[in-house]
């Protein structure tokens, strides 16, 4: 995500805290052991995921390079939880999780400078507001609430639709 020796430095780091039971039937969060660091090059993760099952007051800790992902959730229950991604200093946060001149204040400025003091994404998902470019909320028609999106690059959302095909194909992913 920043160009740096992939494998040599860890940049970030997750934490997770569900708000409703993780389970494998509802989707839980799967996580490659041993695929950060220089294994994060490899084409294929070392090991097969784990399912890690936890309940509100726990946590989920790894770190930024680690192949993770959420399951299918094959269950009527909804998964909701929290991930925080801290990152070193000088990153710009994975998230905008503030914004010192808010929208109504932004919507004032040329959009150099609005881009400049935050309301601008960086690809894939750098300074994402709801998987989203924060820019969206200086629009004068802006929804209260937007629902969160992954903000995907075209070749990423492509292998995503070609993997989901393939799993559909033998039965292995939910449709919807």
């Amino acid at each position: 995500m920043w160009r740096g020796q992939t494998g040599e430095v860890e940049y970030l780091i997750n934490v997770m805290w569900p708000f409703t039971d993780y389970r494998r039937d509802n989707g839980t969060t799967l996580i490659w052991p041993r695929s950060h660091g220089a294994s994060a090059l490899l084409s294929d993760p070392p090991e097969a995921p784990l399912a890690v099952e936890c309940s509100p007051g726990s946590a989920i800790v790894f770190l930024g390079s680690t192949l993770h992902g959420a399951g299918g959730n094959r269950s009527a229950d909804v998964r909701q939880g929290m991930i925080v991604s801290y990152c070193l200093g000088w990153l710009k946060p994975y998230e905008n999780q503030w914004l010192v001149y808010p929208p109504n204040v932004a919507r004032t400025f040329a959009p150099d400078l609005a881009a400049l003091v935050g309301y601008q994404q960086h690809r894939p998902n750098l300074g994402n507001y709801e998987g989203r470019c924060p820019s969206i909320l200086l629009n004068a028609n802006t929804p209260e609430h937007l629902g969160a999106v992954d903000a995907l690059r075209p070749d990423q959302d492509a292998a995503l639709a070609e993997f989901l095909k393939e799993q559909r194909r033998i039965g292995a992913a939910p449709r919807g």
